[in-house]
C-alpha cells in the first residue's frame, strides 16, 4: 500500500496534477476551528517527467500524517492569503506567481462583479496536461501548463529547456501548424484536460530537437501552500509545515531482476502495526492462513392461502376440474410396475447395444472385403504389369538382362520341342525334325543378334553422352546445413567445352556455313597440341571442308564425318588434352598401377581388372571374366538370373534400412549364391504357402533380432513376410514341426556357406551368440561342434 488516506473530518485532499504545488481542500467550516496544518512525511523523493517540477500528494508510506491546526484569525477584516505555484501562468514564464485574494466587506453588485472577475482569472490559471511528441524521433514529453498560455510562451519555455532558438521551433496539432497568438483555451483544452501536440525543428541539421533527461531526484520542500475552499467561489491559502519522521521503514525483503539487475523491495503499510495485548504467555507458533468454512441449510417458510366464496365475494367455478380418486396401488403392485419398467428399459438398451455391435461388425466386414478386393486387384495389376514388362523386354531388348531373358526363353522352347520330338518321332524322322529345329534355333539366334547390334549402337551413344556429362559435371558436396554446393574447376570447364564441341560435330541438321564454322572451331581447339592424333584430325577437317566447298552430297560424307567423330572422342578421352577424364577411365594411366589387381582370363586370354570378374561365394580361383561367362551362359546353360537379382536387391535394401552400415553378409553374396539358397535349400517356394512365383517371393530374417544370414533367413511371400516380421515370439506363433524344418534348412545353409573363410568367421560369431542365449538353436552343442568342424575343413 503506497498511499494511505487519513480519516480527517471535513478535509479532502485532491491531487490536481503531477506538476502542481497547490492542493485544494474542501473544508466546509473546519477552518473556523483550525488555523494551520502540519504534515509529517518520511519519504519525499518523487520522480518527475520532463523538466517541470511536480508536487504530488505527500507520501505517507513510511508513517502517519500528523495534521495540526493553528489558531485561525478572525474573519471580520479582510484576510490576505499567498499562493505560490511553480507552473507557468498567463503573462509570466517559469516564475513564481503571487495571487492576492481580497475579500471586501462590500455587498451588492460590486461584490458580484469582483467574484466574477476573480473566477475568470482562476479559470485561466487552471492547468492542463500537455503531451508533446518530439519529431522525428517520436519521443514524448508530458508537462503541465496553464490553459491561458499562448503557443509563443510554450515555444519560449521549450527553447529554454531544449537549448534551441525559439524561432526554429514549430508546434502543430493533428498535422496543422498552430499560430503563436493562440492559447490552449483557444485549442479547446478544458481545465485539468489533456492535449497532444507535435513539435519539430525547421532547421534539423544545425538545431535538432533532442529529449531532455529528466531529473533523477526531487526533494520535498519544508513548507508548502495548501488552497482550501471556504465557499462556492471563495478559496483560502494555508501555509503547511512539513515535519520529517526519523523512524525508518522496516526492510521486508524483495527480489532482483536477473537480466537487468534492478532490485525491487516489498512495500510496508504507512500506519503502525497494531500490537496484540500481552497475555503473559510466551508463544512460538504461527497462525495458519486458511479459513474454516461452515455450511448450514435453512428452510424458509412458504405461506399459501385459498380464496373461497363468501358473502360479498364471488369466485367463479367455470374452470374448476373434478378430481376422482383412482384405484389404490399397493406397495407390491408399485414395485412390480417399477420392475417391469426396468426390464423394458434394459430390453431396449440391450437391443441398441446389439444393433450397435452388429453394425460395427458389418462395417468391419465391409472394410475387410473392400481391402481384400483392393489387394486382389493390386496383385492382378502387378501380375499384368509384370507380364507386359516381360513381353516388352522380349520384343524390344535393351540391356544384358533383356537378352538373357530372351536366351532363357529360347532354351525353354528348345527343350519343349526336343521333348516333343523324342516322344513322338524315332529314327530318320527324328533326325530330320532335330535338324529343322536346329535351323529354326539358328534363325532365332541370328534375330537376337541383330537386336543386340541395334541396341548396342543405341546404348553406345547413350554411354558416350553419359561419359561426357560425367566428365563435365561440377564438384558437389553437402554443407553442414544440408544444402548442396557446386563448384566448377578449370578441368571441368575444359571438359564441358569439349563435350559441347563433340555434340556440335555429331549434329546432322546443320547447313554448309554452320558446318564449316563448327569444323573451324574444332581445328583451332585441337591445334593447341601437336601430336599424331591432332594432325590426323586437322587433315580430316581440311578434307571435309574442301569437299563441302566442292558441293559433295552429305550422304557421301558420312564415313568421313564418322572418322572425325571417332578421333575427336579419342582426343577427349586422352588425359593430356582433358585432365578430368583421368579420374573416370577404367585403365589407369600410371603403368605402376597396372600391376595391382590385374588377373588373367583363360577364356579370352586377356589381363583384366578384378572388377571385370564375377566370383561366387565358394570360388577358389578367379576363373573367367564376366564377358566370357555371359557368352558361355548364352551358348550352353542360358540361365536367367533376373529374378534372383531382384530378390537380392530387395534383401539388401531391407537390411540397409534395418541395420544401416553394419549389414555385411548380404553384400558378400552374388546372384549364383542366392540361386543356390533359393532353389536348393528352400526349394524355390514359400516355406508357409508353398508359393513358387519368384516375382512374389522375398528373403527375410527368421529371427528379426539378429542380422540376416543364410542360417537366419526364411523364404516367404510378400504378404507373409510383412506378417512374419511382426511376430514377437516364434515358438508361440509357429508349430514345432515347422520350426524344426526351418532349423534343418539353416543347417544345410551353414554346411554350404561355411566353406568360405569369411562366412565361417561370421558363423563362429553367431555360434557364440547362440551359446549365450541358449534358445536360438535346436541342438546348441552339436551345432557348435559342427560349425568348428566345417571351419577346420575349409581351412584345410
Amino acid at each position: 500500500m503506497s498511499e494511505h488516506e487519513h480519516e480527517t473530518p471535513g478535509l479532502e485532499i485532491e491531487e490536481q496534477h503531477a506538476q502542481e504545488d497547490e492542493i485544494v481542500i474542501d473544508n466546509e467550516g473546519a477552518l473556523n476551528e483550525t488555523s494551520g496544518l502540519k504534515i509529517e512525511e518520511e519519504n519525499a523523493q518523487k520522480e518527475v517527467n520532463g523538466s517541470v517540477d511536480s508536487v504530488n500528494e505527500p507520501n505517507t508510506s513510511a508513517g502517519s500524517r500528523e495534521i495540526s491546526n493553528a489558531t485561525e484569525k478572525e474573519q471580520s477584516h479582510p484576510v490576505e492569503e499567498v499562493c505560490t505555484s511553480t507552473f507557468l501562468t498567463s503573462g509570466e514564464s517559469a516564475a513564481e506567481v503571487t495571487v492576492q485574494e481580497d475579500f471586501p466587506e462590500e455587498s451588492g453588485e460590486d461584490e458580484a462583479i469582483d467574484k466574477k472577475a476573480n473566477a475568470s482569472t482562476d479559470v485561466k490559471n487552471y492547468t492542463a496536461t500537455v503531451k508533446v511528441m518530439l519529431m522525428p524521433e517520436g519521443n514524448m514529453m508530458t508537462m503541465a501548463f496553464a490553459i491561458g498560455l499562448s503557443i509563443k510562451d510554450l515555444k519560449r519555455h521549450f527553447a529554454n529547456q531544449l537549448k534551441v532558438p525559439s524561432e526554429v521551433i514549430q508546434i502543430s496539432l493533428e498535422g496543422r501548424v498552430v499560430k503563436e497568438h493562440r492559447t490552449l483555451m483557444d485549442l479547446g483544452v478544458q481545465p485539468h484536460g489533456t492535449i497532444q501536440l507535435e513539435m519539430f525543428s525547421t532547421d534539423p541539421e544545425y538545431h535538432p530537437i533532442r529529449p531532455v533527461k529528466p531529473q533523477q531526484e526531487y526533494n520535498m520542500p519544508d513548507v508548502i501552500t495548501v488552497r482550501v475552499q471556504t465557499d462556492t467561489m471563495a478559496y483560502q491559502d494555508v501555509v503547511v509545515e512539513i515535519e520529517r519522521a526519523t523512524r525508518r521503514t522496516a526492510f521486508l525483503g524483495g527480489y532482483r531482476h536477473k537480466a537487468a539487475g534492478t532490485e525491487y523491495h516489498h512495500a510496508a503499510v504507512q500506519t503502525m502495526a497494531r500490537r496484540k495485548p500481552d497475555t503473559g504467555v510466551e508463544t512460538f507458533s504461527r497462525d495458519t492462513q486458511t479459513m474454516s468454512m461452515r455450511s448450514q441449510v435453512q428452510q424458509c417458510s412458504n405461506s399459501t392461502s385459498t380464496q373461497m366464496t363468501r358473502i360479498g365475494c364471488y369466485i367463479s367455478n367455470a374452470e374448476d376440474k373434478l378430481l376422482a380418486p383412482g384405484p389404490y396401488v399397493t406397495a407390491d403392485q408399485y414395485h412390480a410396475r417399477r420392475l417391469q419398467a426396468v426390464l423394458t428399459l434394459q430390453t431396449y438398451a440391450r437391443r441398441w447395444q446389439a444393433w450397435r455391435l452388429t453394425d460395427m461388425l458389418r462395417q468391419d466386414r465391409e472394410l475387410r472385403l473392400a481391402w481384400v478386393e483392393r489387394e486382389e486387384r493390386r496383385k492382378t495389376e502387378e501380375k499384368e504389369e509384370q507380364v507386359r514388362g516381360e513381353h516388352r523386354r522380349r520384343m524390344n531388348p535393351q540391356n544384358k538382362a533383356d537378352f538373357a531373358l530372351l536366351y532363357n526363353a529360347l532354351e525353354k522352347w528348345r527343350r519343349e520341342e526336343v521333348e516333343e520330338i523324342d516322344a513322338m518321332l524315332t529314327g530318320a524322322e527324328r533326325k530330320a525334325a532335330l535338324c529343322a529345329l536346329l535351323e529354326k534355333e539358328t534363325q532365332l539366334i541370328a534375330s537376337i543378334g541383330r537386336h543386340r547390334i541395334a541396341a548396342s549402337e543405341k546404348n553406345h551413344d547413350k554411354a558416350v553422352q553419359a561419359f561426357l556429362d560425367k566428365c563435365a559435371a561440377p564438384k558437389r558436396w553437402r554443407a553442414f546445413d544440408g544444402r548442396m554446393t557446386q563448384m566448377d574447376t578449370p578441368f571441368t570447364v575444359r571438359a564441358k567445352e569439349l563435350r559441347d564441341l563433340y555434340t556440335s560435330i555429331n549434329l546432322t541438321y546443320l547447313n554448309q556455313e554452320e558446318r564449316l564454322d563448327v569444323l573451324l572451331t574444332l581445328k583451332h581447339t585441337v591445334k593447341e597440341h601437336e601430336c599424331k592424333l591432332t594432325k590426323d584430325i586437322v587433315e580430316l577437317i581440311d578434307r571435309e571442308a574442301d569437299l563441302l566447298m566442292r558441293g559433295v552430297k552429305e550422304t557421301n560424307l558420312e564415313g568421313l564425318r564418322k572418322r572425325i567423330s571417332t578421333l575427336v572422342l579419342q582426343y577427349i578421352k586422352t588425359p593430356t588434352f582433358n585432365p578430368e577424364v583421368a579420374k573416370i577411365l577404367k585403365v589407369p594411366q600410371d603403368p605402376t598401377q597396372l600391376q595391382k589387381n590385374i588377373y588373367f582370363c583363360g577364356g579370352c586370354s586377356r589381363y583384366l581388372l578384378s572388377t571385370d570378374f564375377s566370383l561366387t561365394a565358394n570360388a577358389r580361383s578367379v576363373g573367367q571374366c564376366r564377358r566370357c561367362m555371359e557368352l558361355d551362359n548364352e551358348a550352353r546353360r542360358r540361365e536367367d538370373f533376373s529374378h534372383y537379382r531382384t530378390i537380392l536387391h530387395r534383401l539388401r535394401k531391407a537390411e540397409a534400412l534395418a541395420s544401416g552400415d553394419t549389414a555385411k553378409i548380404t553384400y558378400l553374396l552374388q546372384e549364383q549364391d542366392l540361386q543356390y539358397l533359393v532353389d536348393v535349400v528352400w526349394g524355390a517356394k514359400s516355406a508357409l504357402s508353398a508359393c513358387s512365383d519368384l516375382h512374389d517371393l522375398v528373403m527375410v530374417r527368421w529371427d528379426r533380432v539378429w542380422e540376416w544370414s543364410p542360417w537366419n533367413c526364411v523364404l516367404l511371400a510378400k504378404d507373409e513376410a510383412s506378417a512374419h516380421l511382426k511376430v514377437e515370439n516364434l515358438d508361440q506363433a509357429y508349430g514345432v514341426v515347422f520350426i524344426r524344418s526351418v532349423k534343418h534348412k539353416h543347417t544345410l545353409a551353414k554346411k554350404y556357406f561355411s566353406q568360405i573363410p569369411i562366412m565361417a568367421q561370421y558363423l563362429q560369431d553367431v555360434d557364440s551368440q547362440s551359446a549365450a542365449h541358449c534358445n536360438l538353436l535346436v541342438a546348441r552343442p552339436i551345432a557348435t561342434v559342427t560349425a568348428r568342424t566345417l571351419i577346420n575343413t575349409s581351412k584345410t
